[in-house]
């Protein structure tokens, strides 16, 4: 998991200081039921749910906003809600101020011991990535190895653990990448992929998009295509995404930083 230095905050935020938001990208946009329509402008809502229904393979899981707010504001309407991401956001603990002051930790070992949530949490990511002819799924050390493993047996795929320096006992290759002070490592075995596989990386949360970097160049460099890279969480407001350039990044959750 990065490091990350966001908001800072002299008191736990609970899950209901949060409003959930899913955010839909242009080719998933469908039109929401109104008022009118469900009183007769479309034919009805039952008519609508079963097309819904029908077209569900082709819309691919939400992303979803959460945003500090006021504890009574009501969650904001949306297009398509998933009603999965929002029990994922709140068994999310925040704990300020750690591992030091001015740190918001999000703290997924809540999510953890919620099993409903945390099944959804990974059947959310199979149901984005099966089919897509994934053939490693590459978890960064450590909380990536939480997320890996079960999303590469439901695909079908192989998992690659990437860990930090001398953790790996075989030959490896790594790759350096820059802290705010300082630099470190990610590595892998050698022979863990094939030029030509491709990949999934996963960890649980982007922050300053530096291990996630590192990652994909490593990959990269032994020929490996990277299809996408997914987290749980990302602090969007630390700029990760914007990083990563032009390869995608898929999140469930979107947190204030």
């Amino acid at each position: 998991m990065e490091a990350a230095s966001n908001l800072s905050s002299s008191l736990p935020l609970s899950p209901s200081r949060y409003r959930t938001t899913a955010v839909l990208t242009p080719h998933q946009r469908i039109a929401s039921l109104s008022t009118a329509a469900a009183a007769g402008a479309l034919p009805s809502c039952r008519t609508h749910l079963a097309r819904l229904h029908q077209r569900r393979s082709a819309i691919l899981p939400l992303r979803c906003n959460v945003r500090e707010t006021v504890p009574d504001q009501e969650m904001a309407s949306i297009d398509v809600e998933d009603p999965r991401i929002a029990k994922i956001a709140k068994a999310i603990r925040v704990i300020p101020d750690f591992p030091k002051p001015g740190i918001l930790f999000q703290d997924i070992t809540t999510l953890l011991l919620d099993t409903k949530a945390f099944r959804d949490t990974i059947d959310l990511f199979v149901e984005r990535y099966r089919g897509k002819d994934i053939t490693v799924v590459a978890g960064i050390e450590a909380r990536g190895f939480i997320f890996g493993p079960p999303i590469a047996l439901a695909i079908g795929a192989k998992f690659v653990p990437m860990r930090k320096p001398k953790k790996l006992p075989g030959e490896v290759i790594s790759e350096e990448y820059s802290l705010e002070y300082g630099t470190d490592k990610i590595e892998m075995h050698v022979g863990a992929v094939e030029a030509g596989e491709r990949a999934l990386v996963i960890d649980d949360l982007i922050a300053t998009g530096g291990t996630l970097c590192a990652a994909i160049r490593l990959l990269e460099r032994v020929g490996v295509d990277v299809v996408e890279c997914a987290c749980v969480i990302e602090l969007h407001g630390l700029k990760g995404r914007e990083r990563l350039g032009d390869k995608p990044l898929f999140v469930l959750v979107n947190a204030a930083a």
